[in-house]
């Protein structure tokens, strides 16, 4: 992919749209849809396909993934109720998208993704962008244990279930946002952890994400 960091009155103009666009689905979250608003997906995008990077749509990124779709990164960070200061685990780390609008909106991210071309990609894209999360390349289905316990946590990829493993590495009054179901499709699903063993479980919409893989790492 070759990048090139040019962000002109075009991409702008596009991103005021997309924005509106959001706005008209129902996100309703102005700091969502500021960090929407200023974070440059097209630098995400091969410069052949910037004409697409601010469609309401997700497109391949090479690896069997996708850059989600902006209604669903808005959604799914609304959902997450963003404080400044808060320390949030992003399961897939993917194009890096994601994790931009976390970090604008003034959380810690610890971001894991088990694809290596994916990580190494991202690695070297987010730093010139201007973003700095920890990153991590492994098994996202088993969270980062070491660095727990995490005021919120974001799952990017559909899981059958919700992994026990990364409900303990939540903070008591933490939140977990997670599209749970099949390989076709997935209900929005967030859990608020009450107490050490307590959970309170809200399902909501559906989406279609791509499968959360867990086990050991392909060489």
């Amino acid at each position: 992919m070759a990048y090139k960091f040019i962000d002109n009155y075009r991409e702008q103009g596009a991103r005021k749209k997309l924005v509106e666009e959001l706005r008209k689905k129902g996100i309703e979250d102005e700091g969502v849809l500021k960090a929407i608003g200023k974070v440059q997906r097209h630098f995400f995008f091969d410069e052949t396909f910037w004409n697409q990077a601010y469609t309401d749509k997700a497109f391949p990124i090479g690896e069997g993934q996708t850059i989600s779709q902006p209604y669903t990164v808005a959604y799914q960070t609304q959902l997450l109720h963003i404080n400044k200061g808060d320390k949030v685990l992003e399961i897939g780390t993917g194009s890096g998208y994601q994790t931009c609008i976390l970090l604008e909106l003034g959380a810690k991210v610890y971001t894991i993704e088990r694809q290596q071309k994916l990580y190494d990609r991202t690695i070297q894209v987010l730093p010139h962008m201007g973003y700095k999360p920890k990153f991590f390349l492994g098994d996202g289905s088993m969270g980062i244990a070491a660095h727990a316990p995490y005021d919120k946590i974001i799952v990017t990829a559909g899981a059958p279930t919700v992994p026990d493993e990364l409900l303990k590495q939540l903070n008591i009054g933490g939140l977990l946002v997670i599209p749970v179901g099949d390989t076709e499709l997935q209900k929005m699903v967030t859990v608020l952890k009450v107490g050490e063993h307590d959970y309170e479980k809200v399902v909501l919409d559906t989406f279609r994400f791509v499968p959360l893989v867990g086990g050991p790492l392909t060489p």
